[in-house]
């Protein structure tokens, strides 16, 4: 039987689909690859029952990465909401070149550069299977306090992830955020969860960016998303530092970004990512 996601996808994009082939991947939402009439592929991911506004907020983010110039990012195509589904171009894998890092990196810096008004989403939106707030701030240490650690905090306590001592040690850590002289910047239009499951590689060695938690924060939390799972290369580092070079101390810093991500990783998944939680604890305790 048709699927309704499927019906409603091919009404907006006005063709039906030929073949329709379940793709691997992922934590979250279903993925195919879909082929039209026309015999062209496309993208598409679906869920039964995700938070309100998820694909719409995800295909909003995708815009306006994409409208920023600075980074390949797939098209929207179609997006809905009752029933879930976004449908994106089609993005043809391949391997690495020798410049493959070292133009992400400069991409990459190219969108940090464009500064931006506010930290959070101007719509306001939640982001991430957590549902995590981005109502408008304007610093960052009230955005990643307010808006990332103590919502965090209040999941992972509600769903007794760590001890009493831990959820007390990252209270009082999210309001000691000025004292770990993370630069004053106008904040940047970010990916948001940018390991390398997030970024692919095309035929021509080009990098894409897909699947973000798109909103506007340090550009420094990027880098510490990419150091955090690995599978990016020291070049990236070096080529966006000599674009858009970063304040000293940026290496150690990112270790305080990677705090809200392991968290969710610890609320998600537990094992290790509890311990790595507490490490980054008891590192700026």
């Amino acid at each position: 039987m048709e699927l309704t996601w499927q019906r409603a996808a091919e009404t907006e994009l006005g063709e039906a689909f030929i073949d329709l082939a379940s793709l691997s991947g992922g934590d979250f939402a279903r993925a195919y690859r879909a082929t039209g009439a026309s015999g062209h592929s496309l993208f598409i991911k679906t869920h039964s029952d995700p938070p309100p506004g998820f694909f719409v907020t995800e295909a909003n983010g995708l815009r306006w990465l994409r409208d920023s110039g600075a980074v390949n990012i797939p098209q929207v195509l179609a997006v809905g909401e009752n029933p879930p589904y976004l449908a994106l171009t089609w993005i043809e894998q391949g391997g690495a070149t020798s410049r493959t890092e070292s133009e992400f990196g400069r991409q990459l810096a190219g969108l940090h550069g464009i500064a931006q008004a506010q930290f959070g989403r101007i719509d306001n939106a939640t982001t991430g299977s957590l549902a995590l707030p981005n109502a408008p701030c304007p610093r960052w240490s009230e955005f990643f306090a307010n808006r990332r650690l103590l919502p965090l905090l209040e999941i992972a306590a509600n769903r007794h992830i760590l001890p009493a001592a831990d959820l007390l040690e990252l209270e009082r850590l999210a309001g000691r955020l000025n004292e770990f002289d993370v630069p004053d910047e106008p904040p940047s239009l970010l990916h948001g969860d940018l390991w390398a499951g997030n970024r692919m590689i095309d035929r021509d060695g080009a990098s894409w960016m897909i699947d973000p938690a798109a909103h506007c924060g340090h550009r420094e939390f990027d880098l510490g998303m990419m150091a955090l799972f690995g599978g990016f290369d020291k070049s990236s580092f070096d080529a966006y530092h000599e674009a858009f070079p970063l304040v000293a101390g940026w290496q150690q810093r990112l270790r305080l970004h990677q705090l809200a991500p392991l968290l969710v990783h610890a609320i998600k998944f537990g094992g290790s990512y509890v311990g790595a939680v507490q490490a980054v604890l008891k590192a700026y305790g």
